[in-house]
């Protein structure tokens, strides 16, 4: 989140997806983290400055500095830190509307899959000597919280995110593994969407016209914390799957553990890691069939803010 979001268009429909401003004001009544405006104009202004300081990266002075000149309210980062210490309550009052919301709407909403497998070795010293395993692939339906599809294969059946039965309407959701081109195409072709995570080696990327889409240039050229544009991914044979791309920025410590990671790997293989590989790994990227609506892109990433606003 910059700070320029939350002044634009996307602060009203922030405000709307956390019940509009007469429920926020309620709460803050309720919880007494706002009684009457001193500085602060209202539940809402002080809602937009908690996730300001929390979200961003410019420190109290930083965030009050900022409100004064963008007329939203004038008071001291002294002020300021006092009315935080009061939102506690309040934030977890807004979280709690906020989830009990997204579980009515999944109640009425589409079957959600988490697509995995895992590999146990068979038994015995000549499947040891041969590496013998027995996989098993598994579908957890995430509102049941339970598995709805389970096979076991030996080591020759890979993962596949066509291998479980599409339910029409289904969003099913695989690591990158299950980055398949062509089965991805197939689960869409019987009404199903997928969300992906991607490496930046293993699929042909094309832009929206069908031309090469440099992934690695536009991670490296950006500077958002989340990056997003239309995809298409190639087939062997037929039309590209149009697909949209999120790369969402690690933290700094987490890109380096992750290079770190690489690199000791890497070392004891004997492989030399390209650069490419190193720039990527400060990103996690999903790909997905999914539109954007707002209702359902959204409602989880704000309870997300809100909860690293209780953190902070």
């Amino acid at each position: 989140m910059t700070h320029e979001s939350l002044v634009d268009d996307g602060w009203a429909e922030t405000l709307e997806l956390l019940g509009g401003e007469e429920l926020i004001a309620g709460s803050a009544r309720e919880t007494k983290a706002f009684l009457r405006p001193r500085g602060i104009r209202s539940a809402c202004d002080l809602l937009r400055l908690t996730l300001a300081y929390c979200l961003g990266k410019v420190g109290m002075r930083g965030v009050v500095a900022w409100a004064a000149a963008s007329g939203i309210a004038d008071i001291s980062d002294v002020a300021l830190l006092g009315r935080l210490r009061n939102a506690g309550p309040w934030l977890q009052q807004l979280i709690g509307h906020l989830l009990k919301r997204e579980e009515a709407g999944l109640a009425k909403g589409r079957l959600i899959r988490i697509l995995d497998a895992t590999a146990v070795a068979k038994a015995g010293a000549h499947e040891k000597k041969n590496n013998g395993l027995w996989r098993m692939h598994c579908a957890f339906e995430l509102e049941r919280e339970q598995f709805d599809f389970l096979e076991i294969t030996d080591q020759s059946e890979a993962e596949l995110i066509d291998r479980v039965p599409v339910v029409p309407g289904e969003i099913r959701i695989g690591d990158r593994a299950y980055l398949q081109a062509e089965r991805i195409a197939k689960v869409m072709e019987q009404g199903g969407d997928v969300v992906v995570r991607a490496s930046w080696k293993n699929a042909r990327w094309l832009d929206a016209d069908g031309e090469a889409f440099d992934l690695i240039g536009h991670l490296e050229s950006g500077r958002d914390e989340v990056f997003e544009t239309p995809v298409r991914l190639g087939l062997k044979k037929g039309a590209p799957v149009k697909m949209r791309l999120i790369a969402l920025r690690k933290s700094e410590a987490a890109a380096q553990e992750a290079r770190r990671k690489i690199n000791k790997e890497a070392r004891a293989k004997g492989n030399k890691v390209r650069p490419e590989t190193l720039i990527a790994a400060g990103f996690v990227i999903l790909v997905t069939s999914l539109d954007r609506r707002v209702s359902r892109r959204h409602s989880s990433l704000i309870a997300g803010r809100l909860a690293q606003a209780l953190k902070s």
